[in-house]
């Protein structure tokens, strides 16, 4: 009766650590996706932040030209 018990147990945490993994392996390839989603558009020269360059972290080392376009327009604004 205890052996019995006893395999419940480690059918449990069995269970258990192939669902915690499987959890793990899913949300790491959803963030690895995502990571060579932004590489890969980058590296065609497609803008990742939908063309608000104004708001964009690196607005300054931009050279995608809405981001030009952007630069242009506040130069002449000023």
């Amino acid at each position: 009766m205890v052996k019995q018990c006893e395999k419940v147990q480690n059918r449990r945490q069995l269970f258990t650590s192939v669902l915690r993994y499987a959890i793990l392996g899913v949300l790491g390839a959803v963030g690895g996706s995502v990571f060579a989603k932004k590489r890969r558009l980058v590296r065609n020269g497609i803008c990742i932040n939908r063309e608000n360059c104004r708001s964009c972290g690196i607005f300054e080392e931009c050279s995608l030209p809405p981001a030009l376009s952007a630069k242009t327009n506040v130069e002449e604004n000023r």
